[in-house]
């Protein structure tokens, strides 16, 4: 008889707990899983897919005004929230079905519950009201909203856990934050009519980004009607009979409907008993781990946005893979951190992958840029004022490219294979030598000879 009821518990049933689990169980393990909400973590019920759903949906005013110019006769448009929402719900229950389909299919043993960790090899089913044993324990509990507990009013707002739930369309929105999920929100709203404005402390959108794209994206947002606050804080929010009224640290108050706060999200670790049972963490709650997972207590791993790394969801996936594989499957595999692609489905997209030009004078001596900006061919006819936007970064000495940053349509699709191209070390004269495809945006990619400047770092 074994020494433990399961060889692996998995605490989290998100995109990285599930691949662990599924892979493990696949390789011999005897595995379960606890999750306390639904199955498929934050990305899948309340994140990039749902998001990217709303995303599509925003978009569809804008296809309905370019049309025109192609020749097209669009009756007027109207927008129904409550049929999007219900229709977004539809899908997500569906996907929520194939997670546990595929879980319960590998022979994982999944129970609904908030489970905590009371020992190295001892979890807690809390509302079962018993413990279960297992050789190794995994954290992989993602990430949740942070809010500023002690700002006034700060119970009137929601964040992206509740936004998808909104049983009307708020006719006034603000959104706080200048990150991923603020900027695309912003997008989403504006998109579907809602008067919207982001408030930012900092001075421009996408902090970590290369500067000259997120410049150019924020204009082309104001462009398409968002209003922007930047270097500023809410002091105070309140309920008011017209809806919600923020007074601002600079003094000047907005009104909104809704307001939906997107300033961060931290590792969900509060309550787990991680802390009791000797795992080590960081001041931000992030749980310390190694290059295979594993924390300061031999038994207990942790992957995903608990570890507070790179918290995008294929992260979360391949470090999920790749412990299962290393601890299960006597598999040794180490996840490669670099050069990871990402895209930001704002309005218009973004796609980048490397260096930024900031963080590439940091450490080479010699940089030339390729950038261009150009109106695209799809806005020749409809008329839309919007620039798409390219660069390309390239170590003057070696020609291997650094860093791709995009804006545009379909730039999260392109960003995807070039990103294969840039992990690869494909150079410039890589880049050169392969034939146009033509007429595309991306055909830019390769047609551009001359940099547009020579950073040059002076000798100390």
């Amino acid at each position: 008889m074994t020494e433990f009821d399961y060889d692996l518990f998995v605490i989290g049933a998100g995109s990285g707990g599930v691949r662990a689990a599924r892979i493990a169980a696949q390789n011999g393990a005897k595995v379960a899983i606890a999750e306390e909400h639904r199955v498929g973590g934050t990305c899948v019920i309340r994140g990039c897919v749902p998001k990217k759903l709303m995303v599509y949906a925003s978009q569809f005013s804008e296809h309905f005004e370019d049309a025109a110019g192609f020749g097209w006769t669009v009756p007027e448009a109207t927008f129904d929230w409550r049929t999007l929402i219900a229709n977004k719900d539809h899908e997500i229950d569906r996907l929520n079905a194939i997670y546990i389909r595929n879980l319960t299919n590998s022979g994982v043993d999944l129970i609904m519950s908030r489970a905590q960790v009371e020992g190295p090899h001892t979890v807690r089913i809390a509302m079962e009201e018993r413990t279960v044993t297992a050789r190794v324990i995994l954290i992989a509990t993602g990430g949740t909203p942070w809010l500023d507990t002690e700002l006034p009013g700060i119970e009137h707002v929601i964040t992206s856990n509740e936004v998808f739930y909104l049983k009307e369309q708020p006719r006034r929105v603000i959104v706080a934050g200048g990150g991923y999920i603020a900027v695309e929100f912003a997008g989403i709203f504006n998109g579907l009519g809602s008067e919207t404005t982001l408030v930012y402390r900092g001075g421009e959108i996408l902090r970590g980004f290369d500067n000259e794209l997120r410049a150019s994206l924020r204009k082309e947002m104001e462009k398409k009607g968002v209003q922007f606050v930047f270097n500023d804080i809410f002091t105070k929010i309140e309920k008011t009979e017209a809806g919600l009224l923020a007074t601002m640290r600079s003094g000047e108050t907005l009104e909104a409907d809704a307001i939906l706060f997107a300033t961060g999200r931290w590792p969900a670790t509060e309550g787990l008993g991680l802390d009791a049972a000797g795992v080590a963490m960081n001041e931000r709650g992030a749980v310390i781990v190694d290059h295979e997972g594993r924390t300061s207590v031999p038994s207990i791993y942790a992957v995903g946005d608990v570890t507070d790394r790179i918290n995008l969801t294929p992260v979360a996936i391949r470090e999920g893979h790749a412990f299962a594989d290393t601890v299960f499957g006597n598999r040794p595999v180490k996840v490669d951190h670099t050069l990871v692609p990402t895209a930001v489905f704002s309005q218009p997209e973004l796609g980048t992958v490397g260096l930024t030009q900031e963080e590439a004078l940091e450490v080479y001596d010699q940089v030339d840029v390729y950038s261009t900006s150009f109106r695209p061919t799809l806005h020749t006819l409809s008329g839309r004022d919007e620039r798409m936007f390219m660069k390309v970064l390239v170590d003057a000495e070696t020609d291997r490219v650094l860093g791709v940053h995009l804006m545009g349509h379909g730039a999260g699709e392109l960003i995807q294979v070039l990103g294969i191209a840039v992990k690869m070390g494909a150079t410039k004269a890589d880049f050169d030598a392969t034939v146009a495809v033509h007429p595309t945006a991306a055909e830019e990619l390769v047609t551009m000879r001359s940099p547009t400047h020579q950073l040059r770092r002076e000798a100390a």
